[in-house]
């Protein structure tokens, strides 16, 4: 059994204020025995990060003090000279173990940002992916985590309110597709619309169904504790089932 969660934040003037709030869950979550922690995407007032290990400093003292992961969200950041958005992740450690890119620019980010090229599976308690936002549009990006072992997936998102309805049917989709729960969170405000989500699966007469657990207003954070080995058996006759075809 692994315990994950998902803060679902609001809009603030400046980073130290934001940190601050969300310091303060953090560190409920992590007194409640949560394994692994996901932030939204692009949360900060200021969402170009040039150094993350100075940024998130006490993020990184939390996680080794609860030996928590922590998906810190998406934030614009340079990289090869270019750049990237990408979901830096601290492990149990205290210190960033690596860093998903988005794929899939949205909107005005595909003339800003350099798409990234490969997907990437992290450890802590368990196997685990990230899906950034728009990624979640695309089936293969989950595929390709999956089928590299992640048991489980985190989407940190910025969603604007009139998205919500398709964003939560995609999440769904994906966790149906691979047999697999995904947690989404999102920013509340007055565009964005919050609404940040865990998908679980629940079998009835042999057909699986796929189920939002949870669901976020405001401000908030959750944790549930999940049996990731429970999803096994039916992602490995689902993947055995799919054909090659051109």
């Amino acid at each position: 059994m692994v315990k994950l969660g998902i803060i679902q934040s609001k809009s603030y003037k400046s980073n130290s204020q934001a940190i601050n709030h969300i310091k303060k869950r953090l560190e409920i979550l992590g007194k409640n025995e949560a394994d692994i922690v996901c932030l939204p995407e692009q949360w900060l007032a200021n969402n170009q990060i040039s150094d993350f290990d100075l940024e998130f400093q006490e993020f990184k003292k939390i996680a080794g003090d609860f030996s928590m992961a922590i998906i810190l969200g998406a934030f614009y950041a340079r990289k090869r000279g270019k750049w990237v958005i990408c979901a830096p992740i601290v492990g149990t450690n205290g210190e960033i173990i690596g860093m998903q890119e988005k794929i899939h620019p949205f909107g005005h980010e595909r003339g800003v940002i350099k798409p990234g090229n490969q997907t990437k599976v992290f450890g802590a308690k368990c196997k685990f992916g990230v899906v950034i936002c728009y990624d979640m549009v695309f089936p293969d990006v989950s595929k390709s985590l999956v089928k590299k072992g992640a048991e489980v997936l985190f989407s940190p998102s910025r969603i604007v309110k009139r998205g919500i309805y398709p964003w939560h049917l995609y999440v769904q989709v994906r966790s149906l597709e691979n047999r697999i729960p995904i947690l989404a969170c999102n920013v509340e405000n007055f565009r964005f619309g919050g609404k940040s989500i865990m998908v679980d699966l629940i079998e009835k007469n042999g057909i699986m169904h796929p189920r939002i657990i949870t669901k976020l207003k405001g401000e908030d954070s959750k944790l549930k504790e999940f049996n990731l080995k429970k999803y096994r058996k039916s992602r490995k006759i689902r993947y055995s089932d799919s054909k090659k075809f051109f």
